[in-house]
């Protein structure tokens, strides 16, 4: 098996662009909204654009691009697409701001004690907006390598 020829699989390809680019630009997005600079964003869940979104947009339309539209795959792409969209602005959202009523919670019961138990993550779903975000990137950038590596 040659380990080269994964870098001809188009779609994976656009997968893996979609990804770095949506966690690459949570980078200034963040400071647009917060006016500092938190390079660990690159690696966090949540923020603009969703990069789960990005991700699978990205690869389901390399999917149809590069394999046709009427291809079963193309439909498999879209079904589970569709399920990440909803989930990363859904249910997760949901789990992020239970996080945050809980830690709200702690706070108030515990005042003056020290806690050194971990924080539930509070940050772990996406705004509809940022699942917007993360469905035009992938868009962008499946169309964008079909144009340059038809």
């Amino acid at each position: 098996m040659n380990l080269l020829a994964v870098f001809d699989n188009k779609v994976l390809i656009a997968v893996l662009i979609g990804w770095l680019v949506a966690q690459a630009l949570k980078i200034p997005t963040e400071y647009l909204r917060s006016r500092r600079w938190m390079w660990a964003m690159f690696f966090a869940a949540g923020g603009m654009p969703s990069s789960h979104t990005a991700l699978l947009v990205s690869g389901t339309l390399a999917v149809g691009l590069y394999h046709g539209f009427d291809n079963p795959l193309f439909g498999i792409a879209v079904a589970i697409t569709m399920i990440v969209a909803h989930d990363a602005s859904g249910v997760r959202r949901q789990a992020g701001m239970h996080a945050e009523r809980i830690n709200l919670l702690f706070e108030e019961l515990l005042k003056g004690h020290f806690w050194d138990e971990k924080e539930l993550k509070q940050v772990i779903g996406h705004t509809p907006l940022e699942v917007i975000g993360g469905i035009l990137l992938g868009l962008l950038v499946g169309f964008v390598q079909w144009l340059v590596w038809p």
